[in-house]
């Protein structure tokens, strides 16, 4: 036995140190600190991450969407060809311009008189 059996240790008590209880407070601030910074570094790698996957599918995207426009464009200027205009004119049923059915109008002469001679030469050819 360490303690004599007769020896009363109730009133025995341990001083308070408040130095110890400053550091053990500094110590959790800090670590509280130092974990804190670390979720916040955490949480901006994974949103960096993520705003990485989302750039790179924007950036395909756009490539697809330039793609698609040059094909549109040539499917445009190989519609709106001369050859290709013509051959769906005659397919509507349209017949090429003659010489006589142009009017040049001059800068002082009104359209209603130019559709006058066209109307005049449409009677002339109809007697």
């Amino acid at each position: 036995m360490r303690l004599p059996v007769a020896q009363q240790n109730s009133r025995v008590q341990r001083q308070r140190q408040p130095l110890a209880l400053s550091r053990l407070a500094l110590l959790l601030f800090s670590g509280a600190v130092l974990t804190g910074g670390f979720v916040f570094a955490a949480r901006q790698h994974f949103a960096a991450v993520k705003y990485g996957y989302v750039s790179e599918e924007l950036r395909e995207e756009r490539e697809k969407l330039l793609r698609e426009q040059q094909q549109l464009l040539l499917k445009k200027e190989q519609v709106s060809s001369p050859r290709s205009l013509e051959s769906a004119a005659r397919k509507l049923g349209l017949k090429p311009l003659s010489p006589n059915q142009v009017s040049v109008l001059r800068p002082g002469q009104a359209a209603t008189s130019a559709q006058a001679k066209v109307d005049g030469s449409k009677k002339k050819k109809t007697r």
